[in-house]
């Protein structure tokens, strides 16, 4: 049994029910030969069965104390290499060392998440997939279909390189210790060819972010720095909606009338 407390700082909430842990492990599917990488192994609940199917795995760890327990109980399971780091910082990219695409999976700590996808986000040419436990809300912002209660500017910016698949929900009872909601389950997957393409990824990006910004605003308002009055009349969209109105498609439009 380990001793480790559980760290607030680093959003710790330890995975400790098995049932949840196959469900899981089901639900990646892993395989020999495929490269894995798992983001905050903590104490190793998903890492060692993972690691015994796929014989090999990446993962990356910022807390140093987890570090001696997790090389101790996967010892014997195949090759598990560590990572050192914050993965908010962390460059994926130094992973992918031949052809194959990463699988990335993870418990992520609720502190970070919004961040950590959209760090994600930039790297989804090298990735094949992601499985990641996240906070319930969060797994539906994430989902969320235009004119819904959670969509926003989470839900444009991982639509736009993933589609994304709500696979189900874990009580606060599987954690040790247990958090105050609910987690989901959801598995990104990028598009090797993406549906609706940015011209300049930046002004798509900085469209999203200003209209959701000040998302009780017309667009016409909220995107004033970015998009003359003219410009309204080259696009379907009306200047008078509101962002949660748009599809990625229609934020897509509109980012590519500003070239």
């Amino acid at each position: 049994m380990s001793t480790h407390i559980p760290r607030k700082r680093f959003g710790q909430h330890f995975l400790s029910d098995q049932a949840v842990v196959h469900r899981i492990v089901d639900a990646l599917a892993p395989k020999a030969g495929e490269h894995l990488v798992e983001i905050g192994p903590g104490q190793g609940a998903m890492t060692l069965p993972i690691l015994k199917l796929a014989q090999q795995l990446d993962v990356v760890e910022l807390d140093r104390d987890l570090i001696p327990e997790l090389e101790q109980r996967t010892r014997h399971a195949g090759r598990l290499t560590i990572h050192e780091a914050d993965a908010l910082e962390f460059d994926f990219a130094s992973l992918k060392t031949d052809a194959r695409l990463l699988r990335i999976f993870g418990n992520l700590p609720y502190n970070i998440s919004t961040p950590l996808i959209f760090h994600l986000l930039s790297f989804s040419n090298i990735v094949s997939d992601m499985l990641f436990m996240l906070q319930k809300e969060v797994a539906q912002r994430l989902a969320a279909p235009a004119d819904s209660e959670h969509y926003g500017r989470l839900s444009v910016m991982t639509q736009y390189h993933c589609d994304v698949h709500l696979l189900f929900d874990v009580s606060p009872n599987a954690f040790f210790p247990p958090p105050q909601v609910w987690s989901s389950i959801v598995k990104l997957a990028p598009y090797r060819e993406l549906p609706h393409k940015a011209k300049d990824y930046a002004v798509f990006e900085s469209v999203v972010k200003h209209a959701f910004n000040q998302r009780r605003k017309t667009l016409r308002n909220s995107l004033k720095s970015l998009i003359d009055n003219g410009a309204w009349s080259q696009v379907s969209v009306r200047s008078d909606q509101r962002p949660e109105e748009l599809s990625v498609k229609e934020f897509v439009e509109i980012s590519n009338a500003i070239m």
